[in-house]
């Protein structure tokens, strides 16, 4: 995940010990690198918010947001996730 001043546009919501959010964060990584944006990563299982994120988002894990809108659950689509950092209009 990059520093600076820009705004954060992806958050991908994952767990410990999941396979899939492993491959998921690989693609998020490099699809925000190869974009320019920058990402984070929210584990569902921890924090304060935990109870309430797990009861969202449960088995659907990892699961990716652009601009507050999700994207897609499980699998990652890189080209689809690229193509939405690409859609300027939704800022």
């Amino acid at each position: 995940m990059d520093g600076g001043e820009q705004e954060v546009r992806v958050v991908l919501f994952s767990r410990k010990g999941c396979h899939l959010c492993d491959d998921a964060r690989e693609v998020v990584a490099r699809v925000c690198e190869a974009a320019g944006e920058r990402w984070r990563e929210v584990d569902i299982e921890s924090g304060p918010d935990a109870a309430d994120l797990t009861a969202r988002y449960g088995e659907y894990v990892p699961v990716v947001e652009v601009d507050g809108v999700q994207q897609g659950f499980w699998q990652v689509d890189g080209d689809r996730l690229a193509r939405r950092l690409g859609d300027r209009r939704t800022r």
